[in-house]
């Protein structure tokens, strides 16, 4: 998803800024923002949203720091003394003769909480883990369509060939989300190589419309 993310938005970025006709460096410079934008944008969003679940589910696990305070609290004995008291002893007798039995009971126990990472939130992962992945995945997609402004072509043959390289990756993703999923990965890569055009299509209009003189 996030090399397709990349492969997409990029495209359709020097497509756009490719088509006004500003000098081709400017247009590797567009390129190479959008990919460490995308890319930053895509790892902090990753990082935010793995580190809130950990947050939140670390929130969920018992811990021992009310511990204690258990025993000065009284709350079994303060339920049995309720008891007693229901059933028409006094309330000073009710409540020593429950602290009694709740001492002999319990012996002074507490309950123990579990100790940290013996719960199952572990599955969540590492949001550094998760932010570097996103970025890369992203980075790894946005780089193709910027490659023929890299290695010095302009004009026409940079538009054809970032066409052409992302046109391949995008059947090429389409086609393994495809058979992952067990549809047709002709007809998935197709969409996916309908979606990407159509985006860099309407990008590419646009940046003709407002285009400028070299």
């Amino acid at each position: 998803v996030g090399a397709n993310d990349g492969l997409v938005s990029n495209l359709a970025l020097v497509m756009g800024v490719g088509a006004t006709g500003v000098a081709p460096s400017f247009v590797l410079f567009s390129g190479t923002a959008g990919l460490l934008a995308g890319a930053l944008s895509m790892g902090a969003g990753e990082f935010v949203s793995v580190r809130s679940q950990r947050e939140l589910l670390e929130a969920t696990e018992e811990s021992d720091f009310a511990d204690s305070a258990l025993p000065h609290l009284d709350l079994d004995a303060n339920e049995l003394a309720l008891v007693y008291r229901t059933r028409g002893m006094d309330p000073d007798a009710a409540f020593d003769k429950a602290r009694e039995v709740v001492t002999a009971a319990q012996a002074g126990s507490a309950p123990v909480a579990a100790a940290p990472g013996e719960n199952s939130h572990d599955v969540v992962g590492s949001a550094w883990g998760a932010a570097l992945s996103s970025f890369l995945f992203f980075a790894s997609g946005a780089i193709i369509p910027v490659l023929p402004w890299i290695f010095g072509m302009a004009g026409f043959p940079a538009v054809a060939l970032a066409l052409g390289l992302v046109g391949i990756a995008l059947l090429g993703t389409g086609a393994m989300v495809g058979l992952l999923s067990g549809a047709s990965p002709l007809k998935r890569g197709l969409r996916q190589l309908a979606i990407g055009f159509g985006a860099a299509a309407v990008t590419y209009v646009l940046g003709l419309l407002f285009g400028v003189s070299a």
